[in-house]
């Protein structure tokens, strides 16, 4: 795969990204959500921190929520610019299309999200009540690189109490699936299954 092709495939992925974040941000109310099927919600989330919604001051505690925020953010940054050279190195050695492949959706997801956390905070205000204006005349809701990845899709495909069998959890309540996630956690989820079912189509 070409770097021009690779280039295209990222574009696609961070329009799609961020069209649908923008429009849930300007219709939903946080914590607001649609049911499309029984099994899929739209559900308007944000998260300001790791994978999951865990803090990184919750990793490591004596680290400040305000510092804890901007140095996550900064290693975002770090990151996809190491995978931004990985992937333009791919392409110049000519590397397998399936390792481009999957460099240049785990740059795209990394992106969108990076996005996120650098401007949303900037761009729009808070969610909290209403949903939120583009370019609001009295400023954003956090400053530059304070922003919350917006999250939408939610996939609770089953939910009850495990038979009594099931040794350790059973009899608990169980759900299935509970994180909510977005095109961007998509394509970085994508790009890595790639790397490890494909290993040695991707690596050879």
């Amino acid at each position: 795969m070409s770097l021009r092709k690779a280039t295209l495939l990222i574009f696609i992925i961070l329009l799609l990204d961020q069209v649908s974040k923008i429009y849930i941000k300007t219709h939903f109310a946080l914590n607001e959500d649609v049911e499309v099927f029984s099994w899929f919600k739209i559900a308007f989330v944000e998260n300001d921190g790791m994978a999951w919604g865990t803090k990184l001051n919750d990793v490591i505690p004596f680290i400040s929520e305000e510092y804890a925020k901007l140095a996550l953010t900064l290693f975002r940054i770090l990151a996809v610019t190491g995978i931004a050279i990985w992937l333009f190195k791919a392409t110049k050695t000519k590397k397998s299309k399936t390792l481009i492949f999957a460099i240049a959706i785990i740059f795209a997801g990394a992106l969108g999200n990076i996005i996120d956390s650098v401007f949303y905070g900037v761009l729009f205000e808070d969610s909290e009540y209403n949903a939120a204006t583009l370019f609001p005349p009295e400023g954003g809701y956090a400053p530059l690189f304070y922003g919350k990845v917006v999250d939408m899709l939610h996939f609770p495909i089953w939910s009850g109490v495990l038979p009594e069998g099931i040794p350790f959890i059973g009899g608990k309540y169980f759900s299935f699936f509970d994180p909510v996630f977005n095109i961007a956690d998509v394509a970085i989820t994508s790009g890595i299954s790639v790397l490890l079912v494909f290993n040695k189509r991707a690596f050879n």
